[in-house]
């Protein structure tokens, strides 16, 4: 999957809020890849990162995968293509969400 080129439609735009965790904030924009299961038959997730402005929908390359090992989910780490991210770099991005998680960050 890594190097693939995909569609995000964002349901959680940067700067938005969970709907159900009103105090978790999206500095990121968020969302699933229509079309695609993951392990928990939802669509897959993917978190967008290199893009600065709200958005509601953004095709790239899957640089990452972001492995839950505590949980049965996998998110998928979005970028323009072209654009790199460390590992270091991704976690920042998404400690807001992760930081609830034992993730791992597969490049």
């Amino acid at each position: 999957m890594i190097g693939a080129t995909v569609t995000v439609t964002v349901d959680r735009p940067l700067g938005s809020y969970h709907p159900e965790y009103k105090d978790m904030y999206y500095p990121i924009n968020y969302g699933y890849i229509e079309g695609v299961m993951a392990l928990d038959g939802e669509e897959q997730d993917a978190y967008i990162l290199g893009v600065n402005e709200p958005v509601d929908k953004f095709t790239g390359k899957i640089m990452a995968i972001v492995h839950r090992k505590d949980d049965i989910e996998e998110k998928w780490v979005v970028v323009p293509d072209g654009m790199m991210f460390s590992k270091d770099e991704i976690r920042q991005q998404i400690y807001f969400q992760e930081q609830y998680f034992d993730s791992e960050i597969v490049m």
